[in-house]
């Protein structure tokens, strides 16, 4: 049978805040087990949580930047759950009154061959303290507190999306949005980025069928791994005639399949009530003034100037673009060229810097995107190196060269090439005595050439061209501009 598909997300973010978000404990990841505790993230009798107002800060500016309203009162609960990983029994979470609700995020893109627009409905972002890490090893499990109490974002989305791909898209699309906002490094692979998806399926029309969730979902392509063998496992059941569990499953890598885990709950088994220690946080203006000034242009709207600004193709900016600093930094380098004439060029030959030498540069030395800062070469020099090979003052091959060198150690490109002597011959009357004298030394070949065009051989005579030129610049130190030898070989043969 067809059946219709309905997936939500909850996407857990661990905020960049130094501090836990109800104490003072360090929240730095991987410090020794346990370093990073107190009393109160311990959860001792007697002691009284404070919030960390940066978390509701980046909380709340996240909730803007995924077009959600924020409430002129919102306050915490008591989330009841009995598990050794929060020693108090409880987590201090969001419930009624969650600091971002009603938002959205447009999908668009391609992912798996699937081309993707869509519209998906943010329910809320609500703060909350996370719980701490279990290890299991044998027949023993161990506890780390130190993750108890960091400050833990999540973002639930409503059962927008259909296919394993959409909801690969939206993890990449927030992950990266999360990154330009500052506030989640995003790494899923240390778990500050994690996801737990809910799926049903039913007959078209029917509305939402038996819901599973998958949980603890720590990369965007499980994601889709996952919610695709769901829908399949799910519409066998249906096919034969069984019914859906209404449970939670996990993902086993090893065998590309979801496995039961636990049956699900509902939000009335955690008894929620309201925190008495915290009081209600009513952000004034001033509050609601630092989110605003927290904001920055979002990554799908700079994808779309960068490529019309540039005339670039929108696959080179998305990848230019994953990073805001990469971003940032090609944007500072193509201001810094200075060309009013063939200014689209340059940007074309920058980009290709980007995708190929900078990027090779990067992944040898173990390093991403982000740490584009910290190279030798700067936004100027990268400049002042597109600007010389577009003014035809040093050739493809030179301009790498020199890349190559500031990559290394940088220095300035322009000191650079005079101090090797590398700029190119420009001066025509120099170059056609070089051609001169290339032809006069190669008779046969130009005779080759005269005849080939004769007998509209192309092929032969572009390669008898290609030879009688590059021959011409040899001769004068490989220095010749190419484009001139061509021009001037151009006009005598």
């Amino acid at each position: 049978m067809n059946y219709q598909s309905f997936i939500g997300l909850e996407v857990h973010i661990h905020l960049l805040t130094k501090s836990k978000v109800f104490c003072k404990c360090d929240s730095a990841f991987g410090a020794e087990p346990n370093t990073h505790v107190c009393p109160v993230c311990m959860g001792y009798p007697g002691v009284l949580p404070a919030l960390n107002i940066e978390a509701m800060r980046m909380g709340c500016t996240v909730a803007r930047a995924l077009n959600c309203s924020i409430p002129e009162r919102t306050w915490f609960e008591r989330k009841q759950y009995f598990y050794p990983d929060m020693t108090k029994n409880y987590q201090i979470s969001q419930f009624a009154s969650p600091l971002g609700q009603n938002g959205y995020i447009i999908l668009e893109g391609e992912n798996n061959g699937q081309k993707i627009n869509k519209k998906v409905r943010i329910k809320e972002c609500h703060l909350e303290e996370d719980a701490g890490k279990m290890i299991h090893t044998g027949t023993v499990s161990l506890l780390d507190y130190n993750r108890a109490g960091v400050s833990l974002l999540e973002i639930v989305t409503e059962p927008d999306m259909e296919t394993g791909e959409e909801a690969e898209l939206f993890i990449r699309q927030l992950r990266r949005t999360v990154r330009y906002l500052g506030v989640c490094d995003g790494n899923m692979e240390e778990g500050s980025l994690r996801a737990d998806a809910n799926v049903s399926i039913n007959t078209p029309g029917a509305g939402l069928g038996k819901k599973v969730e998958c949980k603890n979902l720590n990369s965007s392509r499980f994601v889709r791994l996952a919610l695709n063998y769901e829908i399949g496992r799910q519409a066998v059941r249906l096919d034969e005639g069984k019914t859906v569990v209404q449970e939670t499953r996990l993902w086993n890598e090893n065998r590309d399949q979801t496995e039961p885990m636990r049956q699900k709950e509902n939000a009335q088994d955690y008894r929620y009530f309201p925190e008495p220690d915290l009081p209600v946080f009513t952000p004034d203006a001033a509050f609601l003034k630092t989110v605003d000034e927290s904001l920055v242009e979002l990554p799908q709207n700079r994808i779309k100037r960068m490529a019309q600004q540039y005339g670039l193709d929108g696959g080179q900016i998305d990848i230019i673009a994953d990073e805001k600093e990469e971003a940032d930094f090609f944007e500072e380098s193509a201001k810094a060229i200075g060309l009013k004439d063939g200014a689209e060029a340059a940007y074309k030959t920058l980009a290709n810097y980007f995708l190929g030498d900078i990027r090779g540069y990067l992944n040898k030395n173990g390093l991403d995107a982000r740490h584009i800062r910290s190279l030798n070469l700067k936004p100027a020099g990268l400049a002042g190196i597109v600007r010389m090979q577009e003014e035809g003052r040093i050739s493809s091959k030179t301009a790498k060269k020199v890349l190559e060198m500031l990559l290394a150690d940088g220095g300035d490109p322009e000191a650079i090439v005079a101090k090797n002597n590398w700029e190119q011959i420009r001066d025509k009357g120099t170059i056609e005595k070089a051609v001169n004298d290339v032809l006069a030394a190669e008779a046969a070949t130009l005779a080759d050439l005269k005849k080939a065009k004769d007998e509209g051989n192309a092929k032969r005579a572009s390669s008898l061209t290609a030879f009688l030129a590059g021959k011409a610049i040899a001769a004068t130190g490989g220095r010749a501009d190419p484009r001139l030898v061509q021009e001037i070989l151009a006009g005598k043969v």
